[in-house]
């Protein structure tokens, strides 16, 4: 890890242990008024560019095609991956041509030296080519240039077209004039207002909804609650059977009255192998020390996934989230696990796409989980839900 990516990462965990009052003292009561100062600020640019939108001021367009935005109105994981891929594959079943568009998080474009200088002195124009990560046939870029949820969505769903811009506009008109689509996903798509009409999916974390109910940068809110009452569907993510979620819904039902719920989970599947793709139950890991890899927003989840099938957790290694990982901090990973003794690695599926090609893993092996959505109440209105996209 280069000395500005660890500063920059040890300054985003300072930040997030004074939002959730982790720490105390020094200069932190400072640091905090000064974070809900801004907060203040944010919600102000946030309502007035919705007004705008909903007056004309700015304008909107139709792409005269079907929309639908999978999206949340919180930083971090709610598991919009998981979600885009249920509703393309439902899609795509019913016979939709379906093009998933993203803008590409922490995507890059290839390095030349004549980019980096234009780069530096702020000469370096928009991107002019939509950025094709699948054809619905053949991937094109790796994670890096795509990002790490195009590609990982290119992977996953054979048939669909992903493509990649800021512009998610031009993108869409591309996917339709290049790959004669009829149905569009907008991965992330809740704040993206340009675009209308769509049938918006907001998507609800369960273990934590709103955070301290504070907008960024003092809080994980992207909006105002109030702004939950654009949504057409809520997908109540992280949920389990016997979870009683009738004050969540509550909440909810102060701002948006009509759209309906659906609850669903993460469902462990298997581990699959990064350098092989050979797959192994869930079984292998009962009894094991092992150690566990992540750079995602919140990775509770995984690590008390992980623990319920019964490893002995010798050592957590937690990154930044998007954290795209070296060759020399895997090696490094692998020495220590050699030192304690461990049986396996265990990764997210996200985390694996920015894994280095591993020439060796010092004779441990290095697994991700694969996980899926899966609805627990609700199918019902997903099925509707479909059936209404689909003008059945």
């Amino acid at each position: 890890m280069g000395i500005f990516q660890e500063a920059n990462e040890n300054i985003q965990h300072y930040v997030l242990d004074v939002i959730y009052e982790r720490r105390s003292g020094g200069f932190v009561p400072l640091v905090r008024a000064l974070l809900r100062a801004l907060s203040g600020l944010f919600e102000l640019a946030v309502q007035i560019r919705l007004r705008c939108y909903k007056t004309g001021i700015l304008k909107t367009k139709s792409l005269g095609c079907m929309i639908v935005s999978i999206g949340n109105i919180t930083v971090g994981g709610t598991g919009k991956t998981p979600a885009v891929e249920v509703f393309a594959r439902a899609l795509q079943k019913e016979g939709r041509k379906v093009a998933v568009v993203s803008r590409g998080y922490r995507s890059s474009s290839r390095f030349t030296i004549k980019r980096f200088l234009k780069k530096l002195f702020f000469l370096l124009p928009k991107e002019k080519q939509v950025k094709v990560v699948s054809d619905g046939k053949k991937i094109f870029l790796n994670s890096s240039l795509a990002g790490d949820e195009p590609y990982m969505l290119a992977k996953k769903l054979p048939g669909v077209v992903v493509v990649v811009d800021k512009d998610r506009i031009k993108a869409g008109e591309y996917a339709i004039q290049e790959f004669g689509v009829d149905t569009i996903i907008l991965d992330d798509g809740y704040q993206y207002l340009p675009l209308n009409p769509r049938f918006d999916v907001l998507l609800v974390d369960t273990t934590n909804p709103f955070g301290n109910s504070r907008l960024l940068p003092s809080g994980v809110l992207r909006e105002p609650l109030v702004n939950l009452n654009r949504a057409d569907l809520f997908l109540l993510t992280k949920s389990k059977p016997d979870n009683d979620l009738t004050e969540l819904k509550s909440t909810i039902r102060q701002y948006n009255y009509r759209a309906e719920f659906i609850e669903c989970q993460h469902r462990s599947i298997e581990l699959v192998n990064i350098t092989d793709n050979s797959v192994r139950e869930l079984s292998f890991l009962k009894g094991k020390r092992i150690a566990l890899v992540s750079g995602i927003a919140d990775p509770t989840g995984f690590e008390k996934a992980i623990e319920s099938f019964g490893p002995q957790v010798a050592a957590v290694h937690r990154f930044q989230d998007h954290h795209r990982f070296s060759e020399k901090e895997i090696q490094r990973i692998l020495k220590d696990g050699n030192k304690k003794n461990i049986a396996a690695v265990v990764t997210t599926e996200k985390d694996a796409v920015r894994f280095p090609q591993l020439e060796s893993t010092k004779g441990i092996p290095v697994f991700f989980l694969r996980v899926e959505m899966a609805l627990i109440s609700g199918e019902n209105v997903f099925q509707d839900s479909i059936s209404r996209l689909c003008f059945k």
